[in-house]
């Protein structure tokens, strides 16, 4: 039979104080790298999409999505200067933003120099962007949109546009007003979208996505929801914003439409990120043939 040996003062005091140790490192590192390390591990993810509608003048168009910068909460001018090279460095044909510019407009003293940094992002086919609940708020509402078109973008405010090639075959982009503090118009958005015509909605909720299936939406972007930020393994984010709860990271598929939510690239409230790092997103459209 082995004998135990007894713990002595000494040894249990020893080993109370290295777990200590050991607990204030963990803390630490984790503190350390959810708010300096993974914020600025940005990330690019790249996803085919077909469909058959998508024509085949379409075929290999790529689109690139980014979305909550959220200027002035941590997120500067010089983060904005980098993404804008690494998106124009994928030769993107269409871009996307998804809304929420800055974090608090009516406090962000250098909107005015957002527009150049913009204005150079370059996509052959055009510039879209929708605006976000944090756009909205603050008295954003004429800030957001008069920095975004004077930087090239057009604006899309529960409206719809198409974009046509040459040989006449088009796809629609429609932008949906903000859920939480816009007025959104499903109806006027998207009724006079051409029969069979390949339909790709900005919308900043993902959770709005259940009510742009009902009108024949291929292809949901959405934001808003940072993946929480804050993600456990086996668990999730610890918290997602209102709207955000249903659908919060990557693909859905609600009946015949397709969500994608993106991460984002800045932060709220609170300045960490952990197993949610930003993202762009880079989509390129596949002509599917119809199935016989």
């Amino acid at each position: 039979m082995k004998m135990m040996t007894p713990i002595t003062r000494r040894t249990f005091l020893k080993k109370s104080i290295l777990s200590l140790l050991g607990g204030m490192f963990v803390t630490s590192f984790g503190y350390y790298y959810a708010r300096f390390i993974e914020p600025n591990r940005l990330t690019i993810t790249s996803h085919s999409i077909f469909h058959p509608l998508i024509p085949k003048s379409f075929d290999g168009v790529k689109i690139v999505q980014f979305s909550d910068t959220h200027l002035g909460h941590y997120y500067s001018l010089a983060h904005l200067r980098r993404i804008v090279k690494q998106i124009n460095d994928i030769k993107p044909d269409l871009v996307f933003f998804t809304g929420d510019l800055m974090d608090a407009p009516n406090k962000y003293r250098y909107a005015d120099d957002i527009i150049p940094i913009f204005a150079d992002i370059r996509a052959p086919f055009g510039k879209f962007c929708i605006y976000g609940n944090h756009d909205h708020g603050g008295y954003g509402t004429r800030l957001y949109r008069k920095v975004m078109t004077k930087a090239g973008f057009r604006m899309l405010v529960n409206e719809h546009v198409l974009i046509e090639q040459i040989d006449q075959s088009k796809i629609a982009i429609a932008g949906a007003d903000d859920l939480m503090l816009g007025k959104p118009n499903f109806d006027d958005m998207l009724k006079k979208i051409p029969p069979s015509t390949y339909t790709i909605l900005l919308l900043h909720e993902p959770d709005g996505a259940k009510e742009a299936s009902r009108y024949g939406v291929h292809l949901q972007l959405s934001g808003h929801s940072h993946g929480g930020q804050i993600q456990l393994p086996f668990i999730g984010p610890l918290i997602t914003p209102p709207l955000a709860v249903q659908y919060y990271e990557g693909f859905y598929q609600i009946q015949d439409m397709t969500l994608y939510v993106n991460r984002g690239l800045g932060t709220t409230r609170m300045p960490f990120r952990f197993l949610t790092p930003p993202e762009l997103t880079v989509f390129t459209l596949k002509h599917q043939p119809p199935s016989s």
